[in-house]
């Protein structure tokens, strides 16, 4: 059986909650907002629910990026770095873009390339560590749902 480092786990869960951090300080004091009720979709779920499912993608993320950094070779490291480090910093933009800026078609544009980073993310870890890519599927399915959250706010 494979032995894991803790110091790698904690780095992991802390990278990604720390981008998990920076997109909640533009998101949580606009959730509320007039401005959001005034563009939020109808099918949007309430809002309680927003933290608890982001909760759980951050936990499976840090996983992902724990379990793909342990199996990984010399000369993945990099890849892992690099797929991981362009979606949490696409996350964290996000939020900057449709809550900070109040700019849902940035947002939107966003989005898009976060998807886009979550195929990736799964396609390279995919040949480091299965269950790694796996756990990524959940995210993506989220974040689809999230686009067309998104979509739906441009177009009102």
């Amino acid at each position: 059986m494979k032995k894991y480092k803790l110091s790698v786990l904690i780095a992991s869960f802390l990278v990604v909650f720390l981008a998990a951090f920076i997109g909640n300080l533009f998101t949580s004091q606009n959730v509320t907002s007039a401005w959001y009720e005034s563009i939020k979709p109808g099918i949007t779920p309430p809002n309680y629910i927003f933290p608890v499912a982001w909760t759980a993608l951050f936990f499976l993320i840090a996983l992902s990026l724990f379990f793909s950094w342990s199996n990984s070779k010399a000369g993945d490291k990099e890849k892992v770095t690099k797929v991981f480090g362009i979606n949490l910093a696409l996350n964290a933009l996000w939020s900057f873009f449709y809550f900070g800026l109040k700019n849902p078609l940035l947002g939107l544009i966003n989005i898009i390339l976060i998807l886009i980073s979550i195929i990736s993310m799964i396609i390279v870890l995919w040949k480091i560590d299965r269950k790694a890519s796996y756990l990524l599927i959940p995210y993506l399915l989220w974040v689809g749902f999230a686009s067309v959250l998104n979509l739906l706010s441009v177009l009102r």
